[in-house]
């Protein structure tokens, strides 16, 4: 199993909109792919950043679930965040596997 980690800081003016946005409408369409089986939203307490900063965490069963995704879904998505969030935010993406 692998946990693709999204952390993204965004400006604090932004904060509540891209907080609602996420909950309502992006991690439901992200989870709609089938391509991951679960899912938390964090927020990070002790960030050194200006900002809110969050982390989104999908569960993928397999790589080819997370490629299929990055090919086919993550585009489109991540477009999305732009045009509505553009220069209120900084977002950096890890790809981690299960260990233990």
């Amino acid at each position: 199993m692998l946990l693709y980690n999204v952390t993204l800081i965004i400006e604090d003016a932004s904060e509540e909109a891209w907080l609602q946005w996420m909950q309502e409408e992006h991690i439901p369409e992200v989870m709609s792919t089938g391509m991951f089986v679960s899912n938390r939203l964090l927020k990070v307490i002790d960030s050194p950043n200006e900002g809110v900063t969050y982390c989104v965490q999908y569960v993928a069963q397999s790589q080819e679930d997370y490629d299929s995704y990055q090919e086919q879904f993550a585009p489109a998505l991540q477009e999305d965040l732009n045009n509505r969030f553009r220069d209120k935010f900084v977002a950096f993406r890890t790809l981690m596997e299960y260990v233990a």
